[in-house]
C-alpha cells in the first residue's frame, strides 16, 4: 500500500481485478459478434460508405455510357439475393437493372439457348445484374435433368467465346460464385422453414436441390474448368458470413470498374412559392388506420 499526496492510501489491486475494472473492447465494438460474424453496427457503417461509392459509380456509368454485366451464381441459400439487394438498395433501378428470369417458355425452349439472355444485356449507361444467368445450363438444368449432358457440354464449350464477344463489344463482365458451407446452407434452409417471411424462398425444386449437394459440386467443378477464363474469371466469395460477403463483393466490384468522382454543383433548396389563392379543401380523405 502506498500513500498518495493527499494522504489517502493507494491500493495495488491484483491484475485480475484491474482487468475486470478496465475490460478490453467488447466484441460488438470491435465489429464482431460472439460467433465471430460481423456485427450490425460495423456492417451498417461500412455499407453506408460503400453505398456512397456505388452512387459515384452510377453517375460515372451514366456519364461515360459504360456497359456493365454482373453475374451471381451459387448454391441455394448462398446469399445471392441479399447481396444483390445490398448493391441496389441505394442506386437507381433505371441504371442498375436486376434480371431474374423465370423458367423458359415453350417458345424460348426452341430458341438458341443464349438467345433469351441477349435482350437483357446493357446499353450504354447501364449496369445489369443477373440473379442466376446463362449458367443455369451448367448448374440447375444439368443437375435436375432439364437439359441433356450433351447440351450442357456444348454450352460449356461455347460460353467462353460468347463472353469474349461481350467483352470485345465494350461490356465489363464480372462473375461471382457465392460459396456456402454445407452446415451453413442447412442452417439457412431450416431458418426458411421456420420463418414466415422466408417460406416463399423454399420450393420443391429447392428441397430437391438441397439433397444433391455433391451433384452440384461436380457441376460447379466442370463449369469452372470450362469458363474460368483469363478474360472472364470466376470470383469466389466466401458467404458463410452474409454481411462480410456483401461488403467484400461491393468492394471488389468497385475496384474492378474504373470510375471517378464527378464534380457536382452545390445543391440548395429553392424557396416555396406563395400559395396565392389556394386553400386546403375540406375534403373527407380516406385516411388509413394509424395502428402504429
Amino acid at each position: 500500500m502506498k500513500k498518495k499526496k493527499n494522504g489517502s492510501a493507494k491500493v495495488d489491486l491484483p491484475p485480475e481485478i484491474v482487468a475486470a475494472k478496465d475490460p478490453a473492447p467488447s466484441q460488438e465494438a470491435a465489429g464482431t459478434q460472439p460467433d465471430g460474424k460481423l456485427g450490425n453496427r460495423a456492417y451498417a457503417r461500412e455499407l453506408a460508405r460503400l453505398h456512397e461509392e456505388l452512387v459515384k459509380l452510377q453517375l460515372w456509368v451514366a456519364a461515360k455510357k459504360l456497359k456493365v454485366v454482373v453475374v451471381f451464381e451459387g448454391r441455394d441459400g448462398a446469399g445471392k439475393g441479399g447481396t444483390i439487394k445490398a448493391i441496389t438498395e441505394r442506386v437507381s433501378p433505371r441504371i442498375f437493372r436486376v434480371i431474374a428470369l423465370p423458367a423458359p417458355t415453350e417458345r424460348e425452349k426452341s430458341q438458341m439457348y443464349i438467345q433469351r439472355y441477349l435482350p437483357h444485356l446493357p446499353a450504354g449507361g447501364e449496369v445489369v445484374i443477373f440473379d442466376r444467368s446463362w449458367y443455369n445450363r451448367a448448374g440447375v438444368e444439368r443437375v435436375m435433368g432439364f437439359c441433356t449432358e450433351q447440351q450442357s457440354e456444348e454450352f460449356l464449350a461455347a460460353v467462353p467465346a460468347v463472353e469474349q464477344a461481350m467483352i470485345r463489344s465494350g461490356i465489363i463482365l464480372l462473375k461471382y460464385w457465392l460459396d456456402v458451407s454445407m452446415e451453413e446452407q442447412e442452417r439457412r434452409m431450416q431458418a426458411r422453414i421456420q420463418d414466415g417471411r422466408k417460406i416463399w424462398k423454399l420450393s420443391p425444386m429447392d428441397l430437391e436441390s438441397f439433397s444433391r449437394w455433391y451433384d452440384y459440386s461436380r457441376a460447379r467443378d466442370a463449369m469452372f474448368a470450362a469458363s474460368d477464363t483469363a478474360w472472364a474469371p470466376w470470383w469466389v466469395v466466401r458467404s458463410d458470413d452474409k454481411k462480410r460477403a456483401r461488403l467484400n463483393v461491393i468492394s471488389h466490384l468497385l475496384s474492378h470498374i474504373p470510375y471517378e468522382t464527378l464534380p457536382r454543383e452545390k445543391i440548395t433548396l429553392p424557396k416555396r412559392r406563395k400559395p396565392g389563392d389556394y386553400k386546403e379543401p375540406d375534403y373527407p380523405y380516406h385516411y388509413i388506420a394509424e395502428k402504429f
